[in-house]
């Protein structure tokens, strides 16, 4: 294979790859937006499911496994919610909505397993 076919067939795998990566962000975050309008109305388990669409579609998204996050919470799943939070902080260690969000909840949950605790 000559240089310059290497060359243009690797600029051709770039540029036919990027537009599945903004289709996919595209349609994550549709299915975001989906999810914020109906928690806004008490619609906590189909915001669950638009957000977990969200990062089936697009697993980079941190802003979405933080919405999940939130959403997990809110229905008691904690163990999920956990989850989501370290998924999205791993994704966007320097966030500070995702950091923050992460802190309050393992304050809350820290809190309530202490008082639990008392006899």
């Amino acid at each position: 294979m000559s240089r310059f076919l290497a060359i243009s067939l690797a600029i051709v795998l770039v540029a036919s790859a990027t537009p599945a990566f903004a289709d996919a962000r595209t349609d994550a975050k549709a299915q975001v937006d989906f999810g914020i309008s109906v928690a806004q109305r008490g619609l906590w388990r189909e915001a669950i499911y638009r957000w977990e669409k969200a990062v089936e579609i697009d697993p980079t998204y941190a802003a979405a496994f933080n919405d999940l996050a939130v959403a997990y919470e809110h229905e008691g799943q904690l163990d999920k919610a956990r989850q989501a939070y370290e998924k999205a902080l791993g994704l966007e260690p320097n966030n500070p909505q995702i950091k923050q969000n992460y802190e309050l909840f393992k304050e809350i949950n820290e809190r309530t397993a202490a008082a639990q605790e008392k006899p």
